[in-house]
């Protein structure tokens, strides 16, 4: 079995770090995003309003740093783990467009 780890998603940049780098000189940089939408769940719609933290690495970072706050933004990525946290996840973004 194929094991599948992509999300896309839309919303607006509301908070963002500045870049650091990691021991290999990597820059990181981690942001909120807040999406907001209508879906449907059990036939129903359901209004979602969620925040969201991601981070990005290397060219994708310094794309990201020199984005303004309010920006509408898509992220493609994936999810993993916090630190060594095994609750709190993090949507890594392996690419973004602005919207």
């Amino acid at each position: 079995m194929e094991a599948h780890n992509r999300i896309e998603l839309t919303g607006t940049l509301t908070a963002m770090d500045a870049v650091r780098y990691t021991p290999a000189g990597i820059p990181i940089i981690e942001i909120k995003l807040s999406h907001q939408s209508a879906q449907t769940e059990a036939g129903r719609k359901r209004e979602v309003v969620v925040e969201v933290m991601a981070l990005a690495a290397g060219e994708a970072a310094n794309k990201l740093a020199k984005s303004p706050l309010g920006a509408q933004v898509r992220l493609k990525g994936f999810l993993a783990h916090r630190g060594k946290s095994r609750v709190q996840l993090v949507l890594h973004i392996n690419d973004f467009e602005f919207i």
